[in-house]
């Protein structure tokens, strides 16, 4: 069982880019401590880096993981598997058949990010995003929990007024395997002029809706009591079924207040007045578009995390900023994404509330502590690249440890 203490790098089996990853970090000076007793519990994470940036932030969350998992008790093992682009040219396929199976008999999986240029012209089944979605499918998450928090350190980054963007906090829930994404009949015809036509079919079915209004509902209890559902029920019969069934949800949950827009107004408020919404459910695509848009309230898709979850099973943790080529191999990527996706594995994934606040706790100080980098940066705040940033992050988790144990270091 590897061994989640992490000191000797040595000790046990890791990806060639961890243990580079790892190397550089202790280089410069970081202390990683261990707990004083024998770990109480032991959990497998599958890692997919994937293609493009992914191989740079995922090393990082990893670290990250280790280092807060060891400070409590917990003993983690870290198995990486191809995906996407990558697995494309290692197996011919996006998804080879090994990495779904490991990833069904992980605890989480931790992705990266897939997709680069040289695919793109692929035909679709061997395209990497398709590793995504079958990925998905395979493991049969349903929910996608996407938060959007403004750090009070990086009011100064945000793309809206600050006076708009102070105490943002919300989250977006996102239907993940229903909908135009996902529903049949779609494809490719020919119409009766000879034109080339393609088609997909926006379609959600009651016992769709009410599985992830749900999850929405009980999300929505746990923070503010305010529901907010997006949908397009003026145009589309998809979204009629959808507000008719969270409507009727609603008298389940007297205690949470519940609200329906349409798409486009959910968009203009969402920048024009952010702090008015709490939990927002919606679908596949709507979902999409509403999260990368709320990207730019707190300053960069660089900070976003997520995970996708199903009733039981491996949930699927990532950063939302995707593979990101033009950033790929020049140091200059954000990977606090990265790192608060694993915070979310802990608390969504392991159900290790400690060891999330632990990571979550450290991104604040490193904030605190004036380092930024690109995407983030503003005057007066110390410039740092991807893998710098990575180890601050450590630094942060072990002087807040020698903190809580009565010593400074």
């Amino acid at each position: 069982m590897a061994g989640a203490l992490g000191i000797h790098v040595s000790s046990i089996q890791l990806p060639v880019a961890f243990i580079s990853a790892t190397k550089q970090t202790l280089r410069r000076g970081t202390a990683i401590r261990c707990a004083a007793n024998t770990p109480k519990k032991r959990y497998t994470i599958a890692v997919l880096p994937g293609d493009g940036v992914g191989n740079e932030v995922i090393p990082i969350a990893v670290e990250a993981l280790r280092l807060a998992g060891s400070l409590e008790g917990i003993d983690l093992r870290f198995e990486e598997l191809p995906i996407g682009g990558a697995a494309l040219d290692l197996v011919g396929v996006p998804l080879p058949e090994e990495t779904l199976r490991k990833a069904k008999e992980s605890d989480a999986v931790l992705l990266g990010a897939v997709g680069w240029p040289k695919w793109d012209n692929n035909p679709k089944h061997l395209k990497p995003i398709t590793a995504l979605l079958q990925l998905r499918a395979g493991l049969e998450v349903f929910s996608n929990l996407r938060p959007i928090t403004v750090f009070p350190q990086l009011v100064d980054s945000t793309y809206l007024r600050k006076d708009t963007a102070e105490g943002v906090d919300l989250m977006i829930i996102r239907e993940l395997t229903g909908g135009i994404y996902n529903a049949h009949p779609r494809g490719f015809t020919t119409n009766e002029q000879g034109d080339e036509v393609g088609f997909c079919t926006e379609s959600y079915s009651a016992s769709e809706v009410d599985h992830i209004a749900r999850v929405a509902f009980d999300i929505a209890k746990q923070r503010r009591s305010k529901l907010c559902s997006v949908d397009k029920a003026t145009v589309l019969e998809g979204s009629m079924v959808w507000r008719k069934r969270v409507t009727a949800m609603a008298l389940e949950y007297p205690e949470v207040e519940v609200s329906h827009l349409l798409i486009d107004t959910a968009a203009m408020d969402l920048v024009r007045h952010p702090r008015q919404f709490d939990t927002i459910l919606t679908g596949v695509m709507f979902g999409d578009i509403l999260s990368d848009l709320a990207a730019m309230i707190p300053g960069s898709v660089g900070l976003l995390p997520s995970a996708a979850l199903g009733d039981s099973g491996p949930g699927i943790f990532e950063p939302v900023h995707g593979s990101a080529p033009k950033h790929y191999g020049k140091d200059t990527v954000n990977p606090l994404a990265a790192v608060l996706s694993a915070a979310m594995l802990f608390r969504y994934g392991l159900k290790e509330e400690n060891a999330a606040k632990r990571i979550e706790k450290a991104v604040s100080d490193v904030l605190d502590r004036g380092f930024r980098t690109r995407d983030i940066h503003t005057p007066g705040t110390t410039l740092v690249g991807c893998k710098r940033m990575g180890e601050e992050i450590l630094r942060s988790l072990d002087a807040i440890v020698s903190v809580s144990n009565g010593s400074l270091v």
